[in-house]
């Protein structure tokens, strides 16, 4: 009788564990789609130049990168982006989400 719930324990915990490796296969799934629709997105709204730009800050600042990305396509499905984002159109967006460094000087005595 206690090879029969030892058994039955193990076939629920592989139950499980298979569930729970599916959950994470489809969430893995929806993460590809969702990053490959975004870089979809992004190739109609920017120039290649400016896409090249932000591949570059994604390599130092992925966080940063990223927002920047979620705001364009924001933008673009709102319909206030009409035309694609050209390279110096970018540079000027970035320079102003970038915020302002705070410059400190140190007088010693």
């Amino acid at each position: 009788m206690e090879d029969d719930e030892l058994a039955e324990l193990r076939r629920r915990r592989m139950a499980q564990l298979q569930g729970q490796q599916m959950d994470q296969q489809q969430m893995e799934e929806e993460k590809q789609r969702a990053k490959s629709a975004m870089q979809m997105a992004l190739m109609q709204i920017l120039e290649p130049e400016a896409r090249e730009r932000l591949n570059t800050i994604r390599l130092t600042k992925p966080e940063f990168a990223a927002g920047v990305e979620q705001q364009l396509v924001m933008l673009a499905q709102s319909g206030r982006i009409k035309q694609k984002i050209s390279d110096a159109q970018l540079k000027d967006l970035l320079r102003q989400l970038i915020p302002a460094k705070k410059d400190f000087n140190i007088v010693r005595k």
